[in-house]
């Protein structure tokens, strides 16, 4: 036989490791990002994914989990029944097969050409993806679905598998109540909706999620609603009283998300819809985070070689909706960003952030989708008045046991005001993060705890123009805290038992806060035109405030993703201005299906 045919015998028998599906992504809060990426570090192995993109693929996911399942020998009990979580919550993406990923995803394609070299025909065979998932040892049928036709597997009310189509669909319920001694109203958290994913010939996807939300929050989320006039995480409310619940000073919301997805190439997927990323390994991201609200979206993943590449372009708002006036369009703002990872060996990788927000009275600046180009290039091209950032990172899996993590997010800076003359400069602003994961801490099986440090300087993310500031609807885009800050934090997980688990943690920060009008550097919606001192400036200036957040969560699971929650919360602000001190202490108790929990740590 010639070279080229066993060339092409190679790249024949390979095509079914290259020709896979994008597929949906996995909510943030869902209990796999935590068990993923502890596994990735206990056992050393290569994840198909980037850690620090977020959310991850449930293809990719299911597929490392596969994989992972085979190292039977380096794995606990508990952590089979961390796998056995991801194959029922995933079940879609189960095959018999043990195939790599790439970005489209992990599917085979439907048709397998294969070459016969006795009579040199290409012979085709028809394969039917979903049929190899039902055949799975991995994919648990419920021997007494409801009505026959609803929960016939644990994760899923209703759930379709057709040789070319997939779909599931899930209710969303998230009731809890809480007693803070301090105030009348009680701490209720309200929500109820629906979620649906699916995918048509594992090529095209497709997610959608609608909440409808009634909360009273904590006393200090309340205040920061009023001064930011949005919710996190939410921007736009209504007020909202009960009598049932005793609530007078609750707010009312609904809030959706939607993406469709689709491969450009094998290693090229596209993402366009309403939702959030995250980019970082850390509990905070100074890049990119899940804090603000949803956003209209048009992202570009490309995953070869040692290298993963992403582009999101993104349209915000440039203030709180409760700002605007009524029956007239919200002023938008932009925002282009591309991030490149790179993973030198499978436990290293390396990346490079670089984003760029403006305001151009509605109208998006068309220079900035060339997505190879750098843009702080474009916007000097343009003599532009835009707000551009750089950031690098990395995270270090070690030992087995260990993995340490960094961000370094850079605004603006003189290097000799920086490391020669340091004489505060305004404009030297950035952001450090500084990070590391413990798991089986003290040889303790599951005993996982992460610590980390973020500080950011004054009048990092503002912007000379208020409407080009890293924000949208008035919350940050990055850290809840914004700037001005320096903040410390303890995490720690256990499972007590395969069913019942155990989160705590610690934050303290020191920030400072404005008054009188006096811009110090935290508020990331005021123009830094406005700002305290050309020099002399500290992280922390301003009125110093400090606060201790402790945390407590013990969740029971019922049945697949249905949850009980007790939760005790303290936080207690001490501020140089005595009026701004403030205690909040309470404990809260609920359930919880298909929704991970929401912690408004800040």
């Amino acid at each position: 036989m010639t070279l080229y045919k066993y060339v092409l015998l190679f790249l024949i028998g390979q095509m079914p490791n290259l020709l896979f599906g994008q597929g949906t992504t996995l909510p943030f809060g869902n209990e796999a990002y935590h068990i993923i990426d502890r596994l990735a570090i206990k056992t050393g192995e290569k994840t198909p994914f980037f850690n620090s993109l977020q959310p991850f693929r449930r293809g990719d996911l299911t597929s490392f989990a596969i994989h992972l399942d085979t190292l039977a020998e380096n794995l606990s009990s508990k952590d089979k029944v961390d796998l056995n979580y991801i194959f029922l919550d995933n079940n879609e993406w189960l095959s018999q097969s043990e195939l790599a990923t790439t970005i489209a995803g992990k599917r085979e394609s439907l048709y397998r050409k294969v070459y016969v070299d006795s009579t040199q025909t290409f012979y085709t065979i028809k394969e039917t993806p979903q049929e190899a998932t039902i055949q799975s040892s991995r994919y648990v049928k419920r021997e007494n679905p409801v009505l026959k036709y609803f929960y016939k597997t644990p994760a899923n009310l209703f759930q379709i598998d057709d040789k070319y189509f997939h779909l599931r669909l899930n209710p969303i319920l998230d009731i809890s109540y809480g007693k803070d001694a301090n105030v009348n109203d009680p701490i209720l958290f309200n929500r109820r909706g629906v979620e649906v994913r699916a995918g048509i010939d594992d090529r095209v996807y497709f997610y959608s999620n609608i909440l409808e939300t009634q909360a009273r929050f904590p006393e200090y989320v309340r205040q920061k609603i009023i001064s930011d006039k949005a919710v996190p995480g939410a921007g736009f409310y209504k007020n909202y009283k009960s009598s049932i619940f005793n609530v007078r000073q609750g707010h009312d919301y609904l809030l959706s998300q939607g993406y469709l997805a689709f491969n450009v190439s094998p290693h090229i997927g596209v993402q366009f819809g309403h939702g959030q990323n995250f980019i970082g390994n850390g509990y905070r991201s100074l890049f990119l985070s899940d804090f603000s609200n949803n956003y209209f979206y048009l992202k570009l993943n490309t995953r070869v070689w040692k290298l993963h590449y992403q582009n999101i372009f993104a349209e915000l708002n440039a203030e709180s909706i409760l700002d605007n006036p009524g029956n007239t369009l919200l002023d938008k703002k932009y925002l282009a960003a591309h991030y490149l990872t790179y993973r030198p060996i499978p436990t290293l990788r390396l990346g490079i952030y670089e984003a760029v927000v403006y305001h151009r009275s509605n109208q998006f600046e068309l220079q900035y989708l060339n997505p190879i180009i750098l843009y702080r290039t474009v916007e000097q091209g343009l003599d532009s008045p835009d707000n551009a950032f750089i950031g690098l990172d990395f995270s270090w899996d070690i030992l087995k046991r260990f993995q340490i993590y960094s961000q370094l997010m850079l605004d603006e800076f003189l290097f000799s005001e920086l490391l020669v003359e340091r004489r505060g400069w305004w404009a030297n602003k950035y952001g450090i993060q500084l990070g590391i994961k413990y798991i089986d801490a003290l040889g303790i099986d599951h005993l996982d705890i992460q610590a980390e440090f973020n500080t950011v300087r004054p009048y990092t993310y503002q912007h000379r123009d208020s409407s080009s500031n890293y924000s949208h609807t008035a919350q940050p885009l990055a850290h809840p805290l914004g700037a001005n800050f320096k903040e410390f934090l303890v995490r720690v997980r256990y499972p007590i038992l395969d069913r019942l688990l155990l989160k705590g943690r610690i934050v303290l920060a020191e920030f400072g806060e404005d008054k009188d009008g006096v811009n110090y550097g935290g508020n990331l919606i005021k123009s830094y035109n406005n700002r305290f001192s050309v020099y002399g400036n500290e992280t922390g200036q301003g009125v110093m405030a400090k606060t201790l957040l402790l945390g407590v969560d013990l969740s029971y699971q019922l049945h697949h993703n249905t949850f009980i929650d007790l939760s005790y919360f303290y936080r207690n602000k001490d501020s140089e201005d005595d009026k701004l001190d403030r205690v909040d202490n309470y404990f809260q108790g609920g359930i919880r299906m298909n929704i991970g929990r929401r912690n408004l740590d800040f």
